[in-house]
């Protein structure tokens, strides 16, 4: 089976849906590891980088699924599909906001599940740098550790969303790119959040990276389209 060696960590703990979900995910080829309290998934945070997937409910006993996502984004930029009652506009940006990738409310399609998983692996394993390093400026920034140095001086550690951002400017060098082209390629065409999210991240690029940050010459401005990045 094509997904043999994909593993997905589910956290759920009304039990029924969790058969559920375990025996479509094991019918598909996955390799299915199942958790139902939120104390357990905390414990278990340190091999959250051995999973392509963690498909986390956002109730759960003793530690909330906000928290698990905080805690698990922290560790390693596995993916993460919060599944959840509280699917609510509000509940779906806090989830993004933590660095969740995908939010799907309950009750849910099976085949929809199925299908979101799939992208999500996908798209991860596309996004994944084949170099290890990026040059911004006078800064080394570690696409692996999230590390941001100058010469050998730690600076800062950037978020998943920030080094994916970064990582496409980068590819895209000397181009002018929209905030809709920015919003598709990082969450995708069903979980948008603002556009004004993309300015907020260029803000603090500018106050890190540049010399003057109301003069920029990295990260520029394009009225009334986007950005441009050249390095």
């Amino acid at each position: 089976m094509p997904n043999s060696s994909k593993k997905i960590l589910l956290i759920e703990d009304e039990q029924s849906l969790s058969n559920v979900v375990e025996l479509n995910l094991k019918l598909e080829g996955f390799q299915v590891v199942c958790i139902s309290n939120g104390r357990t998934a905390i414990e278990h945070a340190h091999k959250v980088g051995e999973y392509d997937l963690v498909i986390l409910d956002v109730m759960l006993p003793e530690v909330s699924g906000w928290d698990i996502c905080s805690m698990f984004k922290s560790v390693a930029d596995t993916p993460i599909l919060f599944v959840s009652a509280k699917g609510t506009s509000s509940d779906k940006i806090k989830g993004l906001r933590l660095g969740a990738d995908d939010f799907l409310a309950k009750p849910f399609d099976l085949e929809e599940l199925l299908l979101r998983v799939q992208v999500l692996i996908l798209r991860h394993q596309g996004k994944k740098p084949k170099e290890q390093h990026l040059e911004i400026g006078d800064f080394n920034v570690n696409l692996l550790t999230f590390e941001v140095k100058n010469e050998e001086d730690l600076i800062t550690e950037l978020s998943k969303r920030e080094i994916e951002l970064l990582h496409l400017f980068v590819e895209h060098e000397g181009e002018v790119l929209s905030r809709d082209f920015i919003l598709d390629q990082l969450w995708g065409k069903d979980t948008y959040p603002t556009t004004r999210t993309i300015d907020n991240y260029i803000l603090s690029f500018r106050k890190l990276f540049e010399v003057d940050a109301k003069n920029p010459e990295l990260f520029h401005s394009i009225r009334g389209v986007g950005y441009k990045f050249t390095g």
